[in-house]
């Protein structure tokens, strides 16, 4: 039997809700579960609704579910967003006097969160702390799981502040199993065996794996939801030679990381959609200069601010158009949080030996949610500086050509300052030598060669991920993060005997037509499932393949698709 709980806390902001929800993943990871968790919370300091979802298993979890089996309250508009989303069985974890729910009422588990926090530490604010070891103890969790988790969680304030941690959430775990008549144990329990599993969320992952990837220099101007991958560099900073700069503005940005990759530093920048406009020059000054940059586009409902913390994958096309002028680029969208990490690593790869930008297509679902992945295998990433010019095999320095036009459009890349070469590059048109021109023929032999780029960097990506089942009448299509719930809800429509393909799509850029060609080219019906309203990769896959997809699912609300959302859909909208 697969093992199986879905929990949501809500509140408002101030009410510590993304610690509470953290400190429950971390927990039920050390207890050797499997977690998917992820949050949604509005753009303000106090106030509004915010929750954040922990789901858990014995098996690999990639994406969260609606179906609530515990929704914990610490207040009544909680209760009331949330109460239709339990499953047959399921309750609420509540403190009455907050949420003015008579601990009667049936399907409810009150726990006087605040007093019990009073009577234990005489600090109504920890009372989320309680409510957490509630949970922990309604698992039948043995408490030092938790307490481990609650010593390194607060480390950092004191032994004071550690201890008070700890006695609040033991009172909470105490109160659960002496007066609780629900029973969680039947649902989870702790798994040996998962001394390697770690838990991360998406902007970590590519933090950690650009700098695991030789990224010495990060540029960035806070904006989320891409502004956590600067400020996780920038912890680190010291432990891995990064330099982290927050610049002034985003323009600054761009243009510190070209000029850091131009002297042969492995520099990246994040940002999101506004940010993007701004480093759009720079993108094309990396492009004419050949210079590689690696550049996080971590999507956010627009135009202009529109949502600032929700998600969606509205930046598709800007992302493939983003510039003036003509000149290569790749696009990598990761699906997973596992995923980030090692596509990072190739984007650095791809970036330094096409010399050339690569944008990696993330969102704030994505960059937000946390997993559980096996630690990460270093022993098996390769590095690719591309061809390095070495200056003491040139007879002459000064006849090295940083633009010298070659059939693979890739030029022996030097850096400035390095021994018996001259590096010299322009952002105007500019010769093989690197100096500004306005003739014609120099200028289509410069913009020709930079193109051919793309004949490469089409050679090197990864084709897509294609599950086939047999009898398929679907086939369901999708990119980026909604890998997880296209996949869970090819699972479930399975269940429900309806079989359907999955074709999901990671490296976006130079366009796999062949592969995208041959895995529609099957008679199924063709449903695109976007988180915009245009249907981006749908439009791409007519232009580049000239496949028609006959049915769109889209989203653009701000919020994710969950597999149920999915499967509604379909059965609604197209069987």
């Amino acid at each position: 039997m697969v093992l199986g709980l879905n929990i949501l806390i809500g509140g408002e902001a101030g009410q510590g809700i993304q610690s509470l929800g953290i400190i429950l993943a971390r927990t039920m990871t050390h207890g050797g579960l499997h977690v998917f968790a992820d949050q949604d919370y509005e753009s303000r300091v106090r106030g509004g609704h915010n929750f954040f979802r922990v789901r858990l298993s014995d098996k690999k979890l990639s994406t969260f579910s609606k179906e609530l089996d515990v929704l914990v309250a610490l207040n009544r508009e909680t209760v009331t967003i949330h109460d239709n989303e339990l499953r047959d069985g399921g309750f609420i974890i509540n403190d009455a006097e907050q949420t003015k729910v008579q601990a009667n009422e049936k399907k409810y588990f009150n726990v006087p969160m605040g007093r019990i926090a009073e009577v234990s530490v005489k600090n109504k604010l920890m009372s989320n702390t309680v409510a957490v070891g509630a949970i922990i103890g309604l698992c039948g969790f043995d408490f030092s799981l938790l307490e481990n988790v609650l010593r390194k969680e607060f480390a950092r304030h004191g032994e004071k502040i550690v201890k008070d941690n700890i006695t609040a959430a033991q009172a909470g775990f105490i109160y659960a199993q002496d007066h609780s008549e629900y029973n969680l144990g039947h649902k989870i329990h702790t798994v040996s065996g998962s001394a390697t599993r770690i838990l991360i969320n998406g902007n970590e992952a590519l933090a950690l794996g650009a700098m695991v990837g030789g990224c010495k220099f990060i540029a960035g101007y806070p904006m989320t939801p891409a502004t956590s991958i600067l400020e996780y560099m920038a912890t680190k900073g010291q432990d891995y030679d990064v330099v982290a700069v927050h610049t002034e503005d985003e323009i600054a940005a761009v243009n510190m990381a070209v000029g850091a990759s131009y002297t042969g530093i492995r520099a990246m920048v994040a940002t999101s959609g506004g940010g993007f406009c701004l480093m759009e020059e720079g993108l094309s000054l990396a492009g004419i200069t050949e210079t590689p940059l690696v550049l996080v586009l971590a999507q956010r409902p627009g135009p202009a601010t529109g949502l600032p913390t929700r998600t969606e994958q509205g930046d598709l096309w800007f992302a493939l158009h983003a510039g003036h002028g003509e000149f290569p680029r790749a696009i990598l969208a990761p699906a997973t949080v596992d995923e980030a990490f090692h596509m990072i690593i190739k984007a650095f790869n791809i970036a330094e030996k096409y010399q050339t930008p690569v944008i990696i297509l993330t969102d704030h679902y994505l960059a937000t949610s946390y997993a559980t992945v096996d630690r990460f295998n270093l022993s098996e990433v390769v590095i690719d500086r591309g061809d390095l010019v070495d200056g003491k095999k040139l007879s002459n320095g000064k006849d090295y050509r940083r633009h010298i036009v070659t059939d693979s459009g890739i030029s022996p890349r030097a850096f400035p300052g390095q021994n018996n070469v001259l590096v010299v590059t322009d952002s105007d048109e500019h010769d093989e030598s690197g100096h500004m021109i306005e003739d014609a023929e120099t200028r289509n032999l410069q913009n020709l060669k930079r193109l051919r780029k793309l004949t490469g960097m089409k050679a090197v990506m990864n084709s897509p991920k294609i599950h086939k089942v047999s009898g398929a009448e679907l086939t369901l299509i999708g990119w980026g993060s909604t890998f997880g719930a296209i996949s869970e809800a090819a699972a479930l429509l399975q269940e429900d005997g309806i079989a359907a393909n999955v074709l999901h799509l990671a490296e976006i850029w130079p366009f796999p037509e062949e592969a995208v060609t041959s895995a529609l080219d099957n008679g199924t019906k063709k449903i695109i499932i976007e988180g915009n309203a245009s249907a981006q990769m749908a439009q791409l896959i007519r232009r580049e393949t000239g496949i028609i997809i006959d049915n769109y699912i889209l989203k653009f609300d701000g919020r994710s698709f969950s597999p149920k959302d999915i499967v509604d859909r379909i059965k609604k909208e197209v069987l």
